[in-house]
């Protein structure tokens, strides 16, 4: 009689449903402290942490601000936004394309929460990965350059979709760029037609003021 080998049964489980458990966490912690957290989402080089650097210096003295910030290797980012002197707290993830809730609820846990309004997370340069996770935040906020073309909001319609609001960056190089901001503003309205735009230059403060009065109302 021939022997059977058994083989070890190999478990998947809902990797989704746990990053959502923890997403939950950390909604709930927030909620209860009246703390936001907004998740900005862009492409590597759209101005994310310019964006930040402007809108924390525009914000002092009305919401006390922390950021994690998502970056897959190095704390070059941070650094900048360290100098600020807010809480600043680096999240490497070592090749992944996105922050997972996990990540998200342990660093919050060490933020010093009982002095804040808002948390600002920066997210892994990716317009994909980090649309598609839920990481305990009150809003998605997706960052568009107008050196990356008219077409992303079709290309990439789910940030946009699930976005509660789009800020298009660098509108000082528009008359120097072959960027039809036209085009881009029909395209996000073909994806989402509700969605509020934010046409702002980190360089010229341009556009910056109607941005920060709407994360204040957030807050609200």
């Amino acid at each position: 009689m021939t022997q059977v080998t058994r083989s070890e049964i190999k478990v998947y489980r809902d990797l989704m449903g746990a990053n959502a458990e923890w997403a939950s966490r950390s909604r709930q912690m927030l909620d209860e402290l009246g703390i936001i957290m907004i998740n900005l989402i862009g492409s590597p080089g759209a101005g994310k942490t310019t964006l930040l650097e402007r809108t924390i210096e525009r914000l002092c003295g009305r919401l006390r601000v922390a950021v994690l910030e998502g970056d897959i290797e190095t704390t070059c980012d941070a650094e900048r936004l360290n100098a600020l002197g807010i809480p600043v707290s680096q999240l490497l993830t070592g090749g992944g394309c996105h922050l997972e809730a996990k990540m998200i609820h342990r660093a919050l846990c060490d933020l010093p929460l009982s002095g804040l309004d808002m948390v600002i997370v920066e997210n892994v340069g990716n317009l994909v990965c980090p649309a598609e996770f839920d990481i305990g935040e009150l809003a998605k906020i997706a960052v568009l350059s107008v050196t990356e073309g008219e077409d992303k909001p079709l290309k990439y319609p789910l940030l946009f979709h699930e976005a509660r609001a789009v800020v298009i960056t660098k509108t000082d190089l528009l008359p120097h760029i072959p960027y039809h901001l036209p085009l881009c503003l029909d395209n996000l309205k073909r994806v989402n037609g509700a969605i509020p735009v934010f046409q702002v230059s980190a360089v010229t403060g341009t556009g910056l003021e109607a941005w920060i009065e709407w994360l204040k109302g957030l807050s609200a």
